[in-house]
């Protein structure tokens, strides 16, 4: 077989390359914007990481030269300067959680009552809290302290029984207008199955 000389071979892969390279030239230009702001972005990143370096560096040499290190300013605070708080379970209940929109009133004389649409905050009754037998249901998932999206997340694999005794067991404690809405809600649901 017949071996044409190195240029030749040469300037026949180059015009193969410069043809495939035609033929990925309309991707290429269009991924260019992307790639080109990515790379600006990228390099920028790296001369910050460089000038913080070297400001650190420099703040070592000040230190070591003669300066005490400085001391935090007292409006700094940070999560482990807060002392540890109690965590009872009114502290988990959130403000969506204590507050309910207050009944409208009974009817006047004339037959219409004042519509109210106002906020009243739940009063807790730890004495009407304590008479009240806690469901198996309620104890299984830690139901007082369970929020209204983790309630949301197992109501599908809860009983119509258990539905009951969680809707009753909300009634007598915390009276919760949310957690009653969604369990009457998925009763009615599952009731209509």
């Amino acid at each position: 077989m017949f071996r044409p000389p190195f240029l030749a071979r040469v300037a026949a892969g180059a015009a193969v390359y410069a043809l495939e390279e035609t033929r990925r030239l309309p991707t290429a230009a269009m991924n260019f914007p992307v790639t080109a702001i990515s790379q600006l972005l990228q390099t920028s990143m790296h001369v910050q990481q460089f000038v913080t370096s070297l400001a650190l560096k420099g703040d070592a040499v000040f230190e070591r030269l003669g300066g005490a290190p400085a001391e935090q300013p007292e409006w700094a605070t940070f999560d482990e300067d807060l002392p540890e708080e109690d965590p009872t379970p009114a502290a988990r209940i959130s403000r969506f959680d204590r507050y309910t929109v207050a009944e409208p009133p009974a009817a006047n004389g004339n037959g219409h009552g004042a519509p109210t649409d106002t906020a009243a905050p739940i009063e807790e009754t730890p004495s009407a809290a304590a008479e009240v037998v806690e469901p198996e249901v309620a104890t299984r998932y830690d139901y007082p302290k369970m929020t209204l999206a983790q309630l949301r997340a197992r109501l599908r694999m809860l009983t119509v029984e258990e539905l009951d005794a969680l809707l009753d067991y909300e009634q007598r404690t915390s009276a919760r207008a949310p957690f009653i809405t969604m369990l009457t809600n998925r009763i009615a649901t599952v009731r209509a199955q």
